[in-house]
C-alpha cells in the first residue's frame, strides 16, 4: 500500500463524522413539541356542553381556563356551572373575559367584576384579545394606541378586583399589531397551532401555550383546546401560589 492511502481513507471518514455532528446538533435544536410539557389543561365555553369536571380531572388535566365574559352584556351560559363544578372537581380554574373593541374598557371591566366571582385559590384571571373580523356587530380592528391603552383599564382593573396580576391570551396577528414591545410584566398566553410559538412570538418568554383546538379529552363530548404550561410540576405549583 502506497503512503498516500491512508490520507484517501481520512479525508471521507473525516466528512462523515462530520456530517454525523451536524445532524446530531439539529436534532438537539428541534422545536420543542407540546409532549415535552408535563403540565397540561384545557380552555372551554358554552361550546362544550356539559362537562364530567371529576372524568376531566382524572383524565390528567391539571387546569382549566374557563370563558366567563365578553364585552359589557355578555356572560357565557355556562360559566358559573363550569366555575362551581370545576372546583369541585379540584380542577384549578381561572376565568376569561373576551374584549370587545367597540365598548369601552372601564364598562368592560364593570362587568366582568360584576359576574366572576372573587376566589382567592382561583388562578388569575385571563384577558383574551384578538382581532375578531367575524363579529357582526364590531368587525373592526382600532388604532393600536387605543388598543394599549384600554387593555391597560382592563388589566388594571382586574389585579385591583382579584389581587392577582393578569394573564393576556392573544394570537400571532393581535401580538404583532399591538403587543410587541407592550405589556412584558404580564404572564402570557398564546395561540400556536401547531408551530412552536417563541420564534414567531419575537421570542417572547409564554407561560401559555395553546397547541391544538381538536383536542379529546374524557369528559368532554366533542373537541376541547389544548394547553400546556412553560415549565416544570414545582414551576406550576410555584405559579398558582403566585410566586412567579
Amino acid at each position: 500500500m502506497s503512503a498516500s492511502m491512508p490520507g484517501r481513507f481520512l479525508k471521507p471518514l473525516i466528512a462523515v463524522l462530520l456530517t454525523a455532528l451536524v445532524a446530531a446538533c439539529a436534532s438537539e435544536r428541534r422545536e420543542p413539541v407540546p409532549s415535552d410539557y408535563p403540565i397540561h389543561g384545557i380552555d372551554v365555553s358554552r361550546w362544550q356542553g356539559e362537562i364530567d369536571w371529576v372524568a376531566v380531572r382524572r383524565s390528567g388535566v391539571a387546569f382549566a381556563w374557563i370563558k366567563a365574559t365578553e364585552g359589557g352584556d355578555h356572560l357565557d351560559p355556562k360559566f358559573l356551572d363550569n366555575w362551581y363544578a370545576a372546583r369541585a372537581a379540584n380542577v384549578p380554574r381561572g376565568a376569561y373575559h373576551f374584549t370587545y373593541w367597540c365598548r369601552p374598557a372601564i364598562e368592560q371591566a364593570a362587568w366582568i367584576i360584576r359576574n366572576v366571582p372573587v376566589d382567592p385559590d382561583a388562578l388569575p384571571p385571563v384577558l383574551d384579545v384578538e382581532w375578531n373580523g367575524h363579529s357582526k356587530t364590531c368587525p373592526r380592528k382600532v388604532p393600536r394606541a387605543k388598543a394599549i391603552a384600554e387593555m391597560q383599564i382592563l388589566l388594571d382593573a382586574m389585579e385591583r378586583h382579584y389581587g392577582k396580576r393578569p394573564v393576556i391570551y392573544t394570537d400571532i396577528t393581535f401580538f404583532t399589531d399591538v403587543m410587541q414591545g407592550e405589556f412584558e410584566r404580564y404572564p402570557l398566553w398564546v395561540r400556536s397551532i401547531p408551530r412552536y410559538p417563541t420564534p414567531r412570538f419575537d421570542s417572547r418568554r409564554w407561560y401559555f401555550w395553546q397547541y391544538t383546538a381538536k383536542g379529546s379529552i374524557p369528559g368532554i363530548k366533542g373537541p376541547v383546546d389544548r394547553n400546556a404550561f412553560f415549565g416544570t410540576a414545582h414551576m406550576w405549583e410555584r405559579f398558582q401560589a403566585g410566586d412567579l
